[in-house]
This record gives structure tokens, sequence and C-alpha cells, in this order.
């Protein structure tokens, strides 16, 4: 089990208390998942005392029911949580001096409050990086969400294409594919914000949708995921409205190819710099290595991005089991932007996408 994992690890470094409060990295080890808005929500693990998790008491019952097996404890808004949990831990552990936290998430307020509720404690050390490395090799059951998410992911392209006509905006065509998520699939929860750029805007990578219009004759950029008993999925596609320029395909061409290039590449020995390399070159050997601004690719699995990062520098070895995008981009300003990305999971023999749309160029047909 993973909290198995979590104690042992406290043991192995001298650790007393994990507070760990990330609502992922507590959905991690305990197989409950809610989010806590402003209060807070914790798990508290001991090197040789039961776990529990600490939640607002409006959601003691719910967490009761979960996937959780281990006490849970509440509290109301008018109560000092930080007292309660502290006179908890100390019944487990009756004088704590190490605890450490999850650097990455824990507010520095929050920190603060947890120093003044354990005085004699230390919490110099961090959990962080622990919970990082557990969660780099995915299970044959994280797969099996992943690859449903994708399935979910390739639907959604489906509305998306569909959805595209002279004059609609692009936040209208994001709504479609979100409505129909949530109307077909059951889909409550996408894992970013559904990004549809049409024309000049899909050369800002990360643009949301606007009220820009799709047009003909233009290359239209999605990118989406959505959220499968946790587990999130992330895929890009770009198709084209009616005739896009010379200019257009052959960026399209050059990005798809850099795309199948690392698809190829990637399996167990390669590192993730020289996977991000072998997309890269393919780019720059074209002529537009100036307009692939970010990294190749990003870990995947219960956040949307997490480790490991597909990038130059990063000398991490591949190794099976790892989960991971591939989404080489090439973005033009004035002009437009391509990307194609698809996450997947390195296995004994090479990468096998979540993800099946098509790559070739999709023209979809100019419609009123």
């Amino acid at each position: 089990m993973n909290l198995d994992k979590l104690q042992q690890w406290l043991i192995d470094t001298n650790n007393d208390v994990a507070y760990v409060s990330d609502p992922i990295s507590i959905n991690y080890f305990t197989g409950y998942n809610m989010d806590p808005h402003e209060r807070i929500f914790a798990l508290l693990a001991f090197k040789d005392a039961p776990a529990f998790v600490f939640a607002p008491a409006l959601n003691v019952e719910e967490a009761k029911n979960s996937a959780w097996n281990g006490e849970v404890y509440g509290y109301l808004d008018h109560e000092n949580p930080w007292q309660m949990i502290a006179d908890l831990v100390k019944k487990r552990v009756d004088n704590p001096l190490n605890i450490v936290v999850e650097k990455s998430h824990l507010s520095v307020d929050r920190l603060e409050k947890l120093k003044i509720a354990f005085p004699n404690s230390i919490f110099t050390n961090d959990l962080s990086p622990f919970i990082a490395e557990s969660r780099l090799i995915k299970t044959e059951d994280e797969i099996a969400q992943l690859k449903a998410a994708g399935q979910e992911a390739d639907f959604a392209f489906t509305v998306g294409f569909d959805a595209l006509r002279n004059g609609v905006t692009e936040r209208y065509v994001a709504g479609q594919i979100d409505y129909q998520l949530k109307l077909k699939k059951g889909v409550m929860h996408t894992s970013f914000e559904t990004i549809v750029q049409a024309g000049k805007n899909a050369a800002n990578p990360h643009l949301g949708p606007t009220m820009n219009k799709v047009e003909p004759n233009e290359l239209v950029l999605f990118d989406l995921g959505t959220m499968h008993n946790g587990y999130a999925s992330d895929s890009s596609r770009t198709v084209a409205y009616g005739e896009p320029s010379a200019k257009e395909k052959e960026i399209y061409e050059v990005d798809r190819e850099a795309q199948q290039a690392a698809i190829d590449a990637a399996k167990p020995g390669i590192t993730a710099s020289e996977l991000d390399a072998v997309a890269r070159n393919v780019i720059k050997k074209a002529g537009y290595g100036e307009y692939f601004i970010h990294r190749l690719g990003h870990g995947i699995g219960l956040n949307v991005h997490e480790f490991p990062q597909i990038m130059e520098g990063n000398d991490v070895v591949l190794q099976e089991g790892m989960c991971f995008s591939i989404e080489p981009g090439i973005y033009i300003p004035g002009l437009g932007g391509v990307r194609i990305e698809d996450c997947g999971v390195v296995t004994d023999h090479g990468f096998e996408t979540f993800t099946h749309t098509g790559k070739e160029l999709k023209y979809i047909p100019v419609r009123d």
C-alpha cells in the first residue's frame, strides 16, 4: 500500500510525523479525494502509530465511507484546528521532534500555525520529493485509469471538431466539449480549462478560449483533458478548418514528424533530456527551433502536471511504468500555432499512448 511506503520512509529517515496537506497526495495515500476549499484537510502519518485523516466536520462522514479505513477526525469552523491536530498527534507520539511537511504545497501561514502548535518540533525536512518519486512509476490499475481518461479525451476531440462552424467563438466550442462530456460521459471535472484557439490565437500556447471567432481557412488548436476516478488525461490536436496556408501546412507536418520521432524513441534507458532533444532537433532542422518554446512533456497521473519533466537538462532515466506527455509545438506570432500531444506509458518495448485521435492533418469542411 502507498501508506506503507510513507511509514517506511519515516522510519528510514528518522522522522516522527508526516503532515500531508495536498489533497492529491492525501488521495494517493488514502484513496479519499475531496476539495476542502479554504478549510484544513490533512493526513497525519507516523513511524509506528496508526495514521489519521483530519477534515472539516462536514466531510467526516464522507471520509469514513470512502476507501480510507483509518481514523477520521473533524473540526467545526469555530474551533482551533491546529490545537486539535497537536492534541491528536501527541496521543500517538508524546514528544514529536521531526515533523515533515510538503514544502511544495503548504503555505507559509499554515506552516507558522503548525510551528505554534508544535513549539518543540523541527520542520526542516521536506516530504515533497519523496511523494513525487513514489508516484513516478504507475501501477497497472493507475495505467488503466489513465487509459480510460484518454478515451474520454478522444471523445472530446470528436465533439470539438464537430462544433466548428463559421463565426462560432472559441468559448462556444469549448463549452460544447465540456457540456457533452458531462451529458454523454458523466465527466464532472476536466483536468484543466478546455483550450480552443483559432487562427493567430494558437500562437499563444496557453491562452484560454476567448470570444475570437472561428474563420474559414485557418488552423484550430485544441488542448483538453478529463479526470477519471481521480486520474487525468491531457491531449492536444490541431485541425484545419477549410484550407490553411502552405506555411501552416508545413509547420503542421514538421510538428507531427517531431512528435512521432519522440514517440518512437521513448523507451526504457533513454533520458528525459535525450528524448526532448529528439523532437527538438527535428524542429530545429526544419528552421523552426526558436518557435518551440516549452519542454517536450510532463508527467501525468493524479495531477495533470507531475514528474518526470521531459526537458533539456533533466537526466532522469526513463523506466517502464513512467507516464508522461509528448507534445512538441511550433508557435509563430502573427500566423498561428500547432501542438500535437499524447500522454502515454513507457513499456518494456516502447511507448503506448492513452489517446488515439488521428494525427494526419484533419480537414474540417467550412460550414455555416
